[in-house]
């Protein structure tokens, strides 16, 4: 006999929040893991294909319905003991975005990364995979412009490149980097004073998928 095991989907939505690398989470009212926070998910429909069911659940559960999130399959879960009450096959995926607004769900909050030490089922292991993804995906694509407004400055991709991956990056070298990858920044012709200083050219992202040369983590001391 075929045993039968439900597939859900659960989300780890990323953004940048009040200088911090925050994660979309969802305070459980009910056991297991009464009160514990957890990923945003639900079980896929037998209707639906996989990113269909992450965009549903990312509208309806987390309550983020029209968000420009952009959104990749992570990794799948499948260990027994993964949730007490029955086995349980999860397919994670990753949000990222810039600036998201607070969610429109009661218990819903965005918390940051660093403060969930402690979630419910796996949840903590299936964010810190998130988070790797996203930290290792800033080194070779453009997905760093991903957390910025459509128009930005050098120095506003620094800081989300220096909020992922949580330390601080030289200026010159970075500004050096990021000019010269092929296809990563385009210059809109403008410039802005909203730092103070010398005015700052502004950049929209480029067509580039991958970077060249890429990005490597060469975080100060």
């Amino acid at each position: 006999m075929v045993p039968s095991i439900p597939v859900s989907v659960d989300l780890v939505v990323l953004t940048v929040r009040n200088q911090a690398l925050s994660a979309l989470v969802w305070r459980r009212d009910n056991p297991p893991f009464l009160r514990r926070w957890s990923l945003p998910g639900g079980f896929i429909q037998l209707d639906e294909d996989l990113p269909a069911a992450a965009h549903r659940i990312l509208a309806e559960r987390a309550g983020l319905p029209g968000a420009p999130v952009h959104l990749e399959q992570l990794q799948t879960y499948g260990y027994p003991d993964r949730d007490p009450r029955q086995r349980v096959l999860s397919v994670a995926y990753l949000g990222l975005a810039p600036d998201l607004p607070a969610s429109e769900k009661a218990h819903m909050s965005w918390q940051p990364v660093d403060s969930l030490a402690v979630m419910a089922f796996d949840h903590r292991r299936i964010m810190k995979d998130g988070v790797e993804r996203a930290r290792s995906k800033l080194e070779y694509t453009p997905l760093g412009a991903a957390f910025c407004p459509p128009e930005f400055t050098v120095a506003d991709l620094r800081r989300v490149y220096e909020i992922v991956w949580g330390g601080t990056l030289d200026p010159r070298n970075f500004h050096r980097k990021v000019t010269k990858a092929e296809g990563f920044l385009v210059e809109t012709g403008a410039t802005t004073t909203r730092d103070g200083g010398r005015p700052a050219k502004l950049y929209r992202r480029g067509p580039a998928e991958l970077l060249h040369p890429p990005m490597l983590r060469t975080l100060k001391e």
